[in-house]
């Protein structure tokens, strides 16, 4: 199993933006839809956004939709998720993973099927 660490958070201000980045040092990653989860404090972790191998297909929970961007450069090995018009309430640990699709559905597979998670980062945005 590939765990990936994310990278890229910290103290941002309601309406500020923020850019994660997800990455392996071992793995390339470019056979892979990328699945971005977080998990806010006392609360169950969440999917939050996907993005297939090619970047041709990505999905995005309602809770962020419009105000985040994934997208990633298999040139470039780069992979961000970009966090805009940020809420208290996205305030949590964010963690990247892999999974073989993008959609809403693979989101929830990668969710119920990850035995481990990888180095998230955590965003905590102010008000």
């Amino acid at each position: 199993e590939v765990q990936l660490q994310a990278s890229g958070g910290g103290l941002v201000e309601a309406e500020g933006s923020v850019t994660l980045s997800c990455g392996s040092p071992e793995f390339g990653l470019d056979d892979y839809a990328i699945h971005w989860f977080r998990q806010a404090p006392g609360k169950e972790r969440e999917g939050v956004s996907c993005i297939s191998d090619s970047g041709g297909v990505t999905y995005y929970a309602d809770s962020v939709k419009g105000r985040f961007i994934v997208s990633r450069d298999n040139a470039k090995n780069t992979l961000t998720l970009q966090m805009n018009s940020l809420k208290t309430e996205d305030t949590a640990v964010y963690y990247c993973s892999t999974w073989s699709y993008c959609s809403k559905h693979g989101l929830e597979m990668a969710l119920s099927h990850a035995d481990s998670w990888g180095q998230g980062t955590l965003v905590t945005v102010s008000s």
